[in-house]
C-alpha cells in the first residue's frame, strides 16, 4: 500500500484529496494535518510514502515545512499542491527538496498518477510547468563551471545513466539503450541517488543541469 499523508488548512480539500486517493486500490491515507508544522511531526510519526503539501497555509506554509522535514530526514517525497501557476512557487519547493508539483486543478487521476509516480521514486511536474522553464531556472543559479566532486565517485556506468535520466528516459527507455536489464537500471539509479545525495531523479535532473552535464 502506499501510505499518504494530507496537508491542507481547508479541511474540505483534504476530505476531496482523500476520496479520490482512497478510490485507487493500493493506496491509503494515513494521516492529515492543517498546517505545516503538524505536518512535521505527523510525517516524523506516521513515516508516509507520499506526502501531499499545500503551499500557502497558516503558522507555517508549505515551502517551510518542505524544507524542515527533508532537513529531519523524514520519510516521504513531498508533492507541492496549489491552486496559483507560479514559477516561484515552483521553483522554491524544488529548492525546498519537493519531489513534485501539480495545479489543484489538475484531474482526479493525474493526482493518482502523481502519488504513484513519487511513491516509486519518480519526480513529477505538471503537465503546464515545461522543462524548458525549469532549464531556465537552473541556468539563472549557477555561479560556478567547476563540476561537483560527487561525481568522481561515479562510476563510468552510472555516470552514463545519469546523463539518460537527466535526458528525461524512464528505467525502461535506459534499459534498451545501454542494453541491460531493468532491474539493473534500477540499481545504477538507486546508486546515483545514494552517491549524489539526492532524493529522487527531478533533483538528479536538476544537478545535471546545474553541473552541465545536460545542453541547454
Amino acid at each position: 500500500m502506499i501510505r499518504v499523508l494530507l496537508v491542507d488548512d481547508q479541511s474540505m480539500v483534504r476530505t476531496g484529496f482523500r476520496t479520490i486517493l482512497e478510490s485507487e486500490d493500493g493506496i491509503v491515507v494515513v494521516g492529515e494535518a492543517e498546517n505545516g508544522q503538524v505536518a512535521i511531526d505527523r510525517a516524523l510519526e506516521l513515516a508516509p510514502d507520499v506526502i501531499c503539501m499545500d503551499v500557502q497555509m497558516p503558522v507555517m506554509d508549505g515551502l517551510e515545512s518542505t524544507a524542515e522535514i527533508v532537513r529531519r530526514g523524514a520519510a516521504g517525497a513531498v508533492l507541492m499542491l496549489t491552486t496559483f501557476d507560479r514559477d516561484d512557487f515552483l521553483f522554491q519547493a524544488l529548492a525546498a527538496g519537493a519531489s513534485g508539483f501539480l495545479l489543484k486543478t489538475a484531474e482526479a487521476e493525474q493526482l493518482i498518477d502523481a502519488v504513484t509516480a513519487l511513491a516509486g521514486g519518480d519526480g513529477l511536474l505538471s503537465p503546464e510547468v515545461t522543462r524548458r522553464v525549469i532549464e531556465r531556472s537552473v541556468r539563472s543559479t549557477v555561479t560556478t563551471t567547476s563540476a561537483a566532486p560527487e561525481l568522481e565517485l561515479l562510476t563510468d556506468r552510472e555516470l552514463e545513466v545519469l546523463h539518460l535520466v537527466a535526458k528525461g528516459l524512464s528505467n525502461s527507455e535506459i534499459a534498451g539503450t545501454l542494453f541491460v536489464g531493468e532491474a539493473t537500471v534500477k540499481t545504477h539509479v538507486s546508486n546515483l541517488l545514494t552517491k549524489l545525495d539526492i532524493r529522487d531523479r527531478i533533483h538528479v535532473v536538476i544537478f545535471a543541469y546545474e553541473n552541465g552535464l545536460v545542453g541547454s
